[in-house]
């Protein structure tokens, strides 16, 4: 829902949350046209399948759910391999580190929280990346 928001600017409730989906979508963004490719994970990857899509990628959201701690328990391990696969010397190209930002979404499911915002912010100052709560 947050790629297909990001793309066509509106909310979409009905989508199938494990359909794993590519998107391709042109933007200007400081003035300058840019093409994104943007890999919408289902989120269901085993260990082998997440790196592949960690190496195929430029820049990551990494996003979780206020109301779904395991989610948000994931986030760590998952910027640490974003770090440590492109980081490898066997990645071409591999001059510096992706942009990365945490996305905590959900955040009008204010009843159903179950990560604070000041989790998000903790991480994020340990991770040093920068963090967002959206809806």
């Amino acid at each position: 829902a947050l790629t297909v928001r990001f793309i066509t600017r509106r909310f979409i409730g009905d989508y199938d949350p494990t359909l794993e989906m590519i998107y391709r979508h042109m933007a200007v963004i400081d003035g300058e046209m840019v093409h994104f490719e943007i890999l919408d994970t289902a989120g269901q990857e085993d260990s082998l399948q997440i790196e592949e899509k960690i190496k195929w990628g430029d820049g990551f959201a990494v996003v979780y759910s206020v109301t779904d701690r395991c989610s948000f328990d994931e986030v760590m391990r998952l910027c640490f391999l974003i770090n440590h696969l492109h980081a490898s010397p066997k990645r071409s190209g591999a001059a510096e580190q992706p942009p990365v930002v945490i996305v905590g979404n959900k955040k009008d499911l204010q009843f159903d929280r179950m990560v604070s915002t000041e989790d998000g912010e903790n991480l994020s100052k340990a991770l040093k990346i920068p963090f967002y709560e959206i809806s």
